[in-house]
């Protein structure tokens, strides 16, 4: 199993990323990569079990279910169901803390998968800096704007 732990530090308080990634629909608006997002049968986006249908930039479809999400512990966990990726048995969990020093928050964003040997350095790159990374980029532009 591959694991890919990547983390950052947003000059921004908790409570202002929170409310940046806590719909599970908004993926576009701080997530580069992703080109467009809904939320299947029109449920709520904040609910367990709900599924987000998207495309990222490039022209890839996938599909994540919502497994958790904790309005307490700033966090949620998601599924891959569909992906061009190659990947099986992906979680993936996002969590934010409280940086006392400034009033700063550390985000960090994990995800455990199977897939062929031969495409673990690549999707670890893939998924750790181009998703990741990239939406931890942004976060930043976004949230320390306000």
């Amino acid at each position: 199993m591959v694991r890919v732990c990547t983390t950052s530090v947003i000059d921004a308080p908790v409570a202002v990323v929170w409310k940046t990634i806590r719909d599970f629909n908004a993926l576009p608006s701080w997530v580069p990569a992703i080109a467009d997002s809904r939320i299947e049968d029109g449920l709520p986006s904040d609910r367990i079990g709900c599924v987000r249908n998207f495309h990222t930039r490039d022209g890839g479809h996938l599909r994540e279910q919502l497994v958790a999400l904790s309005d307490r512990d700033h966090s949620f966990t998601y599924v891959i169901l569909e992906s061009p990726l190659g990947v099986r048995n992906y979680v993936a969990t996002l969590a934010l803390t409280l940086v006392s020093d400034g009033e700063r928050t550390f985000a960090e964003w994990t995800a455990e998968f199977d897939c062929e040997a031969e495409r673990e350095a690549e999707l670890m790159e893939l998924v750790g800096q181009g998703v990741f990374q990239g939406g931890f980029t942004r976060l930043k532009e976004i949230c320390s704007a306000g």
